[in-house]
């Protein structure tokens, strides 16, 4: 992996090459790196879910126009979302980041942002999202309703729990039942099962997130499911992997599908099976380099799995 980048106030963990640290206007910068544009993969892990619930929908009832819609509401709402909720876990965790290396040059604790002032940008992304809300119909609308819950308790999770990242995938998974919800217009057995399958998933990619941070955190007391696991990491990892897989199955035979597009459906699962297993076979826990990259990897694991529950949806 390329060394960090030499642009003076990039934030560590930012993509090489990204249009936030080259391209933007300076004066842009510190608010589009608060909503972490200069770290798309977040925005990717948001979105995702969302296109397994049309998928999973299409493939229930088949597939309507209106998907294409949901489709796209749900990638400009992720991108608004994201942005939203990455806003307000720094501010509240501002002290914190400041005292860690790979996040002390954030905007907030570096003092290119104030409080004040994320506070508006995080209601005008929020906005953004409702308006793209407001078109997916009354259930959709209420389940987004909802997840504002997991989304204001996630930063605090760290504080209280070994299992943040259980809290981080009730949010970010959120998207595979509120897509669903805006096709069929409710919820049954399906979606709800794949937002099972998505929590485990997200412990099992943010845990290898979080062991890049293993050294600070231990040193400042905030609690995770790397420092959890330890030198452990690797079995447990193997037991969430699984557990996704055998989820994501009952999701699909939870649609009723059958034929090639149950087939379609199970190429994808496998697909994203090995994928996972790669991960664990390359994963090495003294190197941060390894575990950002294969942290990144997951966005091509979920796009595995919504291409194929798509395609089976619409044949």
């Amino acid at each position: 992996m390329k060394p960090a980048l030499q642009i003076p106030d990039a934030v560590r963990d930012a993509v090489n090459g990204n249009w936030v640290d080259n391209a933007a206007p300076p004066h842009w910068r510190p608010w589009l790196r608060l909503s972490r544009i200069d770290r798309p993969i977040g925005t990717w892990l948001l979105l995702l879910p969302c296109w397994w619930g049309i998928g999973l929908a299409m493939m229930a009832t088949g597939p309507r126009w209106f998907d294409l819609w949901i489709g796209i509401a749900c990638a400009v709402g992720a991108v608004a979302m994201r942005g939203a909720g990455c806003t307000w876990n720094d501010i509240t965790d501002r002290h914190i980041d400041g005292s860690v290396d790979r996040t002390a040059k954030r905007p907030i604790p570096s003092g290119q942002v104030s409080v004040r002032g994320a506070v508006i940008w995080m209601v005008l992304q929020a906005l953004l999202g409702l308006a793209m809300l407001l078109t997916l119909g009354g259930a959709a609308i209420w389940l987004g309703v909802l997840s504002l819950l997991p989304v204001a308790i996630y930063p605090f999770a760290k504080r209280f729990t070994w299992w943040p990242q259980v809290f981080l995938g009730i949010a970010f998974n959120w998207g595979v039942m509120l897509a669903y919800a805006a096709h069929r217009g409710g919820l049954d057995l399906a979606p709800i099962i794949a937002w099972l399958g998505g929590i485990a998933w997200t412990v099992f990619y943010d845990t290898i997130y979080a062991h890049q941070d293993y050294e600070f955190d231990a040193l400042i007391g905030v609690k995770s499911t790397a420092r959890l696991f330890g030198e452990n990491t690797k079995t447990w990892l193997l037991a969430f992997g699984a557990l996704t897989l055998v989820l994501l199955a009952l999701a699909i035979a939870a649609t009723g599908a059958a034929g090639f597009s149950w087939t379609l459906a199970m190429i994808g699962l496998a697909g994203f099976a090995a994928h996972l297993v790669w991960q664990l076979y390359t994963l090495d826990l003294n190197s941060s380099d390894v575990q950002l990259m294969l942290f990144r990897s997951n966005r091509d694991a979920g796009l595995i799995m919504a291409l194929f529950l798509i395609l089976a949806g619409i044949v």
